[in-house]
């Protein structure tokens, strides 16, 4: 209670991954909805899923609303508020996809396969997974995701399994996405944790290729740094908003929640070209040139793959170890 009590005389608290989307929910979700309601939000990033269990476990969240990936609604459900639709009248106006009792996606962004310029020409680079995997075609400096996630899907596409038979998972897949990942692997230079490193990291050079999230690359471009993206093979996801136990604003918290997916909040994204709407009647304004670069654009979606998070939560966890071995040199 003492907790609680010192948390009651803070501001309610956003916190997220940092770069080009913590940016983004600040500017076109956030401070429009706090002038509006004549609050003070404070930022924090970037979002720590340890940290988001311990604060949760002493009684004390320092932190409201976050920003998390879409597994950790089913991974850390028992750490979460549940949401009150009630106060989310705009929910209802999502694809039902987007809305989950304990989280509700806001944007939408993919993991994507990008490139150094001066490795490839912008409009020859890679294509597809098989693309990436194929270093004769493509030969130079690979970089991948620190986690499971995005490489089981993406070491089965680079194999060649349609997108359909990509989920749900089972142990012949795992089979086949490890046997293709120990193929690239003498390969891959960098194993990325941050959602900063592949354009750092492609910018300078040290990598030829890398997959990476769309909107830090696309920040990278509008920043005119040597790189390039295709949405061509990408894994599609949402950035799920999440409520913690135990806070102190919990109704201001679903107030926020349902701003940043009304129609006026979601248009704002399409300006921003990182990261697009949830919004369907959003996505739905975007011009030709914003068009290109939305996730949710049926000429881009048609070539990507959805990611099944629930899958995706319960293949992290079931196959940790043999993905940390693996890390390890097994």
């Amino acid at each position: 209670l003492a907790g609680r009590a010192a948390a009651q005389g803070r501001p309610l608290t956003f916190c997220s991954w940092g770069g080009a989307l913590s940016e983004l929910e600040k500017t076109a979700l956030l401070d429009p909805f706090a002038k509006a309601k004549g609050i003070e939000i404070a930022h924090a990033s970037p979002t720590n899923y340890a940290k988001i269990k311990s604060m949760v476990e002493a009684g004390a969240p320092e932190w409201d609303i976050v920003d998390v990936g879409g597994r950790f609604v089913t991974q850390g459900k028992d750490l979460l508020e549940p949401l009150d639709m009630s106060l989310i009248p705009n929910a209802k106006a999502l694809d039902p996809g987007w809305v989950t009792p304990k989280g509700i996606f806001t944007s939408t962004g993919a993991t994507v396969i990008a490139w150094n310029t001066s490795a490839f020409p912008a409009d020859k680079g890679p294509k597809s997974w098989k693309d990436f995997w194929d270093v004769k075609a493509f030969p130079g400096a690979r970089g991948l995701y620190k986690q499971f996630y995005y490489n089981y899907e993406a070491a089965l596409l680079a194999a060649g399994v349609a997108r359909k038979d990509v989920f749900p998972v089972t142990d012949d897949k795992i089979k086949l996405a490890f046997d293709k990942l120990r193929e690239i692997k003498p390969h891959v230079k960098v194993w990325w944790n941050a959602g900063a490193q592949p354009p750092q990291l492609l910018s300078s050079g040290e990598l030829a290729m890398s997959s990476a999230w769309s909107g830090r690359i696309l920040a990278g471009i509008k920043e005119k740094a040597p790189i390039a993206m295709t949405y061509e093979d990408g894994i599609a996801w949402g950035n799920a908003w999440v409520v913690l136990k135990g806070t102190p604003h919990l109704k201001a918290c679903m107030e926020a929640i349902n701003y940043a997916i009304s129609e006026e909040a979601q248009s704002r994204l399409l300006d921003a070209g990182t990261y697009g709407p949830a919004l369907g009647s959003a996505s739905a304004k975007a011009s030709e040139a914003q068009r290109k670069l939305l996730v949710t654009a049926p000429e881009n979606a048609k070539n990507m793959l959805i990611l099944d998070e629930e899958q995706a939560a319960a293949y992290s966890a079931k196959y940790e170890a043999d993905w940390n071995r693996f890390q390890l040199g097994g």
